[in-house]
């Protein structure tokens, strides 16, 4: 079996983080560490700590090195007071990504191996979300499948090691989402596709081991078209600047598409540099040119990128 693909990805960015100026490194570290709560969890740019930021953040720290015991400890224990909360969808998700990331890193257990009930009944909601499309839907109420919450939904059932049903329908899925251009669609509803649904598209067939990258040349002419003159990728052919996420998404998925050589990788890194918090001596990371303010999970995806980047050029 092959390893979860949240693990590899992990493991292949922390690789190439290293490879990093330190300083750079170091002064992104200290702003994540300096951003967890006296709870042990993380925040977005406002309220309380959740799962889906701590798993950013975990994340974050854990490719640039400095996802430490005490940290992880810390963090764990946040986890564990959410495990028997009813959480939306994404912060189950996050929940879960988090957890393994602290199991991974520090050895720090969140869902033991006897929780098998637990692991079942997050199955068995996931499956609440599948749709007649062979898809997953963001919501039990949902009848069309969604590209991106089919990934999730995939990642988490690696992470609680309880195979997802009807694999072959998750390929007919995604199939139905490819648009003409050579991008995928979020939901069959867009009109447009986007790097982001593209990205998860790619991520989703390669988790469940059905890419072949003979079958879309098309998508690597849409995701190459994507790169701007900033130097990042815009988001879709409608959003005329580029953004971090879809910087990190589109540059990974043609790595996975074995195309990388296909956009500037020097400009790629030139903009994700420049989207390093505009704040003196600070660190962390905004989403686009036009932000102003610095959040752990755009800190992901800047450190990501940079980290791809390194890989690529190596």
């Amino acid at each position: 079996m092959n390893p979860p693909y949240l693990q590899t990805l992990t493991l292949q960015l922390a690789i190439g983080a290293a490879e990093l100026d330190d300083l750079l490194r170091h002064r992104h570290v200290d702003w994540l560490v300096g951003k967890q709560r006296a709870d042990g969890g993380f925040a977005g740019r406002e309220g309380e700590s959740d799962p889906y930021y701590t798993a950013f953040a975990l994340r974050a720290l854990w490719i640039a090195g400095g996802l430490d015991e005490p940290i992880g400890k810390r963090a764990a224990a946040f986890l564990r007071t959410r495990l028997q909360r009813r959480e939306s969808i994404i912060d189950l998700i996050s929940l879960i990504f988090a957890a393994a990331i602290c199991e991974m890193a520090v050895g720090e257990v969140v869902i033991s191996d006897d929780d098998h009930d637990w692991r079942a009944n997050v199955a068995a909601m996931l499956e609440t979300l599948r749709t007649d499309d062979g898809g997953f839907a963001k919501t039990p109420e949902g009848r069309a499948g969604s590209t991106y919450q089919t990934f999730l939904s995939v990642l988490c059932h690696q992470l609680i090691e309880i195979p997802v049903n009807d694999v072959d329908a998750i390929e007919r899925f995604l199939a139905s989402q490819a648009h003409p251009d050579g991008g995928y669609l979020e939901i069959r509803a867009a009109k447009r596709a986007g790097v982001n649904p593209t990205a998860a598209a790619i991520g989703t067939l390669k988790a469940i081991d059905r890419l072949n990258v003979a079958d879309h040349r098309n998508t690597i002419e849409f995701l190459s078209e994507m790169q701007t003159d900033e130097g990042g990728l815009s988001a879709n052919t409608r959003i005329p600047f580029a953004d971090l996420l879809s910087s990190f998404t589109g540059l990974l998925t043609l790595s996975d598409l074995e195309a990388a050589s296909r956009v500037n990788i020097d400009s790629v890194r030139r903009y994700a540099l420049a989207m390093q918090s505009p704040e003196p001596n600070s660190g962390g990371f905004i989403g686009f040119s036009l932000d102003q303010t610095a959040d752990v999970e755009y800190s992901f995806y800047g450190l990501g990128t940079l980290a791809m980047c390194e890989i690529l050029s190596s």
